[in-house]
């Protein structure tokens, strides 16, 4: 009995014969030809070969460019042959195919089989939730601004501001990497200590992602020599360093904390119509695939715009759907396997009087990221994580933001510096 993952493509072309080019791509890129095969041998084959799913063509419209032509071509890939790992998947259904024209990666689903090599987050929304202790409302994340030849004693102080804000998690930036000011033991060392300093006056529990960083090998050990200093949270850019390498820190249990994946490089691949992978698959279901608890990607709303229809995709990939969509040539489908849910975090220009956007769109099951949203506050830092929690909360129990500012001026400053999206 053959188990394939699914792939589907968008394919862009003025006059290609679509239904001959699935064909070719299904038979390329597994068992490379077929008609010039002998029988004997095909039936040798058989299994390894690629099944064309369906091919979607969709013409231009009246008045429409011929360029706009294209389709959606699904191929079914054999399980068997390829490792049970992301990359080995990935070079099968896009290797060489990324770079012929104008095609691109939209969907991908796994067979319960390939399913079955990967537990998925460690943690997941619910576990972060259970850390901080919060369960009925979205959660409010800031960011070091800026970090960077910042000494020990400035980053505590900035750190401490932000967590007296209200904030539930910090997370370093991605670019502050190991370095003679702030090394990662002393860091979460004085982070931690300000968190706690600000947990007496909050009674809030405090998560400090700390950005891990270094070659490839010594990542584990630098996971593990974080944990020990006391880390509670990890930030990880995952595609410089490969989803394979994220799967590893996950799915080592003696990395005992959330890790947080970033969205650095995903502008090179996802953007454009025509070529790359869908930031659904990119940021959605191959991160939480991979074990990202915690999944950044730029929002609808701020200065790192993506589309809407994109936000919701990576939303439905990280938190309702169940990755599996068995196809199983001539043979039922019965087994059942679902992954944890990823907590998404759309993130970059983010200010108090988006909340209302966010939490239509998300619900509460949401991370609100700012950065300059809280630390550009003209009240300061502490009242601009203030301001975030007064929107979330206004917003929650039905109110308008311009009627919660009234009687909170910390939101009121805010909206009278950024103004409120509708």
């Amino acid at each position: 009995m053959n188990a394939y993952c699914l792939a589907t493509y968008r394919s862009f072309d003025e006059k290609a014969d679509f239904h001959k080019k699935a064909t070719s791509i299904a038979v390329g890129l597994t068992v490379g030809s077929w008609t010039e095969l002998p029988e004997a041998q095909k039936a040798q084959m058989e299994k390894h070969l690629g099944k064309v799913i369906s091919v979607e063509v969709h013409e231009p419209a009246q008045g429409e460019a011929i360029s706009n032509r294209y389709a959606d071509i699904t191929i079914a890939y054999p399980d068997v042959n390829f490792s049970r790992d992301i990359p080995a998947l990935l070079v099968t259904v896009f290797g060489k195919l990324s770079m012929d024209g104008k095609i691109k990666l939209i969907d991908l689903s796994f067979s319960s089989d390939f399913l079955s090599a990967f537990a998925g987050p460690k943690f997941g929304m619910q576990g972060v939730r259970d850390l901080l202790g919060v369960h009925d409302r979205p959660l409010l994340m800031s960011i070091f601004k800026s970090v960077v030849g910042y000494e020990l004693p400035a980053l505590r102080e900035q750190f401490y501001l932000q967590a007296a804000g209200g904030v539930d998690l910090i997370k370093d930036d991605e670019i502050l990497f190991e370095n003679p000011l702030t090394p990662l033991e002393k860091r979460i060392e004085i982070c931690l200590e300000a968190a706690a300093q600000a947990t007496k006056e909050t009674g809030q529990k405090l998560l400090y992602a700390v950005n891990l960083t270094g070659p490839t090998s010594k990542l584990a050990a630098q996971a593990k020599k974080a944990i020990s200093a006391g880390a509670n949270a990890l930030l990880f850019n995952v595609l410089a360093y490969g989803f394979d390498t994220l799967h590893e820190l996950s799915s080592d249990p003696e990395i005992t904390i959330p890790i947080m994946a970033h969205p650095a490089m995903a502008g090179a691949t996802y953007p454009s119509p025509h070529y790359g992978i869908s930031a659904s698959v990119l940021l959605g279901k191959l991160m939480r695939l991979a074990g990202a608890d915690l999944v950044l990607f730029p929002s609808p709303y701020g200065s790192v715009v993506m589309p809407r229809e994109e936000n919701m995709a990576i939303k439905h990939a990280l938190l309702t759907d169940d990755l599996r969509k068995d196809y199983i040539y001539n043979a039922p489908v019965d087994v059942q396997l679902n992954l944890a849910s990823s907590f998404p975090v759309p993130s970059a220009g983010i200010h108090p009087g988006l909340v209302p956007l966010i939490l239509r769109d998300f619900g509460k099951d949401v991370i609100v990221n700012a950065g300059g949203g809280i630390h550009g506050h003209p009240l300061g830092t502490i009242a601009g994580g203030q301001a975030f929690r007064q929107a979330i909360d206004a917003t929650i129990q039905g109110k308008t933001l311009q009627d919660y500012a009234q009687i909170h001026p910390e939101l009121q400053s805010a909206i009278d510096t950024w103004g409120i999206r509708e």
